[in-house]
């Protein structure tokens, strides 16, 4: 797979740019600030719908535009696919698969597969579990793109119930009745439950896929200096197998063993919005006792194991390193030149030419505000 060429309008700094692409190493080259992320940011959200960079679309339409559009032509095992996304802040997207209008923006999703890494992924290992519980459902869903409606579904059905468990509490404040309340929130569990399962259970095989992946990336980028480690924890207790039957009474018996302190806290505290993927070295929680330089190759052995799993799933992703070796010591930049030499398209920004090993010649363009030239 790899991305032939990619058009924006009124994106990010860019009123209109058009770059074309070739399999193999690709180096965008620009002083920080002229809009080198802005490229790979674009190509990260036709890949998951979202900024690796931001909450929100807003700050991804140039300012004064009323919005902004990607187009991406990928070509894979010889096929070309064009994905036309168009992004209004405040209403969805709207999306088009080889000029044809899809119901959903999310029916474009596995067109393109991509891993990217960035400054911003230091997070994984040092930020809330939010961050690591985003890595691990953008991997789901481009390992199979149809847990992108099972996650919505679950994020619609924890709206819908955390809104009646506010009502609920506020009636419980004021001293009213709150049985027609709890009464629909049952039929709510079931749906979290549900959907809950199947997400649990995508997430719970994940894991067991990725985890080798994850131990060897790291051995490979800090050359052995300790053993890396990632396991599921779940609220639900340990020992969880991806039987979703299993799972969904699970969820509902928490449901109930926990409902009276959602009613007193006026949120839902059972499923898989509250989990954590836990990140170990050696018998130490990476969180709190890694350093940074061992946190910088955590989160890159994390991209790198999603790639390397996607890669032995016979999906051949674009991968992005934007930014990375201006952070890394030399011997971390030569072993991970080493590990990304052979993909079929391989992506890197750097602001310094010298940062990026000689081992990955190939094409290079220059970024100037605005502009994107080959060289």
């Amino acid at each position: 797979m790899h991305v032939r060429r990619v058009e924006l309008t009124d994106f990010r700094s860019y009123e209109r740019v058009a770059v074309d692409l070739e399999p193999g190493v690709t180096v965008l080259v620009g002083q920080n600030g002229v809009g080198k992320t802005n490229l790979v940011e674009a190509l990260g959200y036709v890949a998951t719908l979202d900024s690796h960079r931001v909450a929100t679309d807003a700050p991804l339409v140039r300012a004064g535009a009323a919005a902004a559009v990607i187009r991406c032509a990928i070509v894979h095992d010889g096929r070309e696919l064009l994905v036309e996304l168009e992004i209004v802040p405040g209403k969805a997207n709207r999306a088009r698969l080889n000029r044809s209008p899809v119901r959903r923006a999310r029916e474009v999703l596995g067109a393109l597969r991509m891993v990217l890494f960035a400054p911003e992924d230091l997070e994984l290992v040092r930020g809330d579990p939010s961050e690591r519980r985003r890595y691990l459902d953008d991997l789901l869903v481009a390992r199979q793109p149809r847990y992108a409606g099972v996650r919505a579904d679950y994020d619609r059905v924890i709206k819908q119930r955390n809104a009646l468990l506010r009502t609920a509490y506020l009636t419980r404040k004021v001293g009213g009745s709150k049985g027609q309340d709890l009464s629909t929130l049952m039929v709510w569990d079931q749906h979290l439950a549900d959907h809950g399962a199947e997400l649990l259970a995508g997430r719970i095989e994940l894991v067991t896929a990725l985890a080798p992946h994850v131990t060897k990336a790291y051995d490979a980028v800090a050359a052995g200096r300790a053993a890396a480690s990632v396991a599921y924890t779940s609220k639900l207790g340990e020992g969880l197998t991806p039987d979703r039957a299993a799972l969904e009474e699970a969820l509902l018996a928490s449901l109930a063993e926990r409902r009276p302190a959602e009613i007193e806290r006026g949120t839902t505290l059972v499923g898989p919005h509250r989990d954590d993927l836990t990140l170990a070295l050696g018998d130490l929680p990476a969180k709190g006792y890694a350093s940074h330089g061992e946190s910088w190759s955590f989160s890159l052995a994390l991209r790198l194991a999603a790639y390397d799993l996607l890669r032995a799933d016979g999906i051949e992703p674009v991968l992005v390193l934007d930014d990375v070796f201006a952070e890394l010591d030399a011997g971390r930049r030569d072993r991970l030149a080493a590990l990304v030499s052979d993909a079929a398209q391989l992506i890197v920004t750097c602001a310094v030419p010298e940062d990026v090993p000689t081992t990955l010649s190939g094409i290079r363009f220059e970024i100037a505000p605005g502009t994107v030239n080959r060289v």
